[in-house]
């Protein structure tokens, strides 16, 4: 079983899953472990990492700046993801995703990728980028190096696509909350009950929302609506943003956010 089987079956019925999202080498290596480290101690349940890109054209701005951080500070593929090997050393159970873009997959092949990530700890990859017609070389490498393709759904997907994502995806399905690009959004409107309905009677993975969630009340909601947890990312890269030159305050920042997140994930 998975490490993401074994989290839902941990959290149950009446806990959902929280799960930050963080740059790998934002803003350096150091202080990327150190935040990694005191997120997963603040109580995250998964961890969601992303890889560098310089054009990530799923991510708002606030990602995009500490993707450019993170390459400014020699972030590559195989320094991210020895990174991820360290982490995945500290915390055996976990479970850890990769959020990453096809040009970075592609680089050295689908093959090498995947390859590493399974030896690096990793548990799932979504590659934001690709799209469900042009999932199955994915698929299959990340099936070969026993990887959970994570895969986006988003509330408008065509009903006869249901289906075809639930057979392709594993350790959980990322809903997104709108349309868009990632960022905090204040005014995060859920409505996705007959959606999900249908995601759970096609046996798609569990349902994770993302995309502006950036406050318990979101998290909340999301529970409501019958999603298994949420993702944050902007707010959380806000927070090491606004803290570059105190990293006391922004570990404290970062604890503080998690904790009342997680606390709101409970039922």
């Amino acid at each position: 079983m998975s490490r993401y089987h074994d989290m839902f079956e941990r959290l149950g019925q009446h806990q959902g899953a929280f799960i930050p999202y963080v740059m790998l080498y934002d803003p350096d290596r150091a202080t990327s472990k150190k935040i990694i480290n005191a997120v997963i101690e603040a109580g995250a349940d998964a961890l969601e990492l992303g890889i560098a890109f310089s054009d990530p054209l799923a991510d708002g701005p606030t990602i995009q700046k500490a993707g450019l951080r993170a390459l400014k500070n020699h972030s590559t593929v195989s320094e991210a993801l020895s990174l991820v090997h360290e982490i995945r050393d500290q915390h055996p159970h976990i479970p850890i995703g990769i959020l990453t873009y096809a040009n970075l997959v592609y680089k050295n092949s689908l093959d090498w990728f995947y390859a590493r990530c399974h030896d690096s700890g990793v548990d799932s990859v979504l590659v934001a980028d690709v799209p469900l017609l042009e999932i199955e070389p994915f698929f299959q490498a990340a099936i070969k190096h026993h990887i959970d393709p994570v895969l986006i759904a988003p509330a408008n997907m065509p009903k006869q696509r249901i289906k075809e994502l639930a057979h392709y995806a594993r350790g959980y399905t990322y809903v997104v909350t709108r349309s868009g690009v990632t960022g905090c959004d204040r005014k995060v409107k859920l409505d996705h009950r007959d959606f999900l309905a249908e995601l759970k009677a096609a046996k798609a993975p569990p349902v994770i929302f993302g995309f502006g969630i950036s406050e318990p009340s979101h998290v909340e909601m999301a529970l409501k609506q019958g999603a298994a947890g949420a993702i944050s990312g902007s707010k959380i890269v806000s927070i090491i943003e606004n803290n570059l030159d105190n990293q006391s305050l922004m570990l404290h920042e970062l604890t503080n956010f998690i904790r009342l997140m997680k606390k709101a994930t409970y039922q």
